[in-house]
């Protein structure tokens, strides 16, 4: 139980310092139900598809492709996206089943 109560101020601690994130279980569930990620974060962050494109620095087509999994992105533009979003890569790259 000690373990736990420490856990728990631990990730208080990092929260109050930005460290990390608390997600919606709406953003988790989604990303398991197998809606693309990338799409779901963006929603989340309140994001549009112009928005996203030019922070990553690809153009709107290229991001609706990604969202729509007609293509895959290399790790330059996933980890472009990622960055746009404010998550980590292994947020956006999809789940293999």
């Amino acid at each position: 139980m000690l373990q736990d109560v420490q856990d728990y101020d631990s990730a208080k601690v990092a929260l109050e310092r930005g460290g990390d994130e608390l997600v919606p279980s709406k953003v988790v569930y989604a990303i398991l139900d197998g809606e693309n990620p990338i799409k779901v974060w963006r929603e989340y962050r309140s994001m549009s598809q112009q928005e996203t494109a030019e922070n990553a620095g690809i153009n709107i087509p290229y991001l609706s492709q990604l969202e729509t999994n007609k293509r895959k992105g290399s790790l330059n533009v996933l980890s472009a996206v990622a960055k746009a979003l404010k998550v980590s890569l292994e947020n956006i790259v999809p789940l293999q089943p």
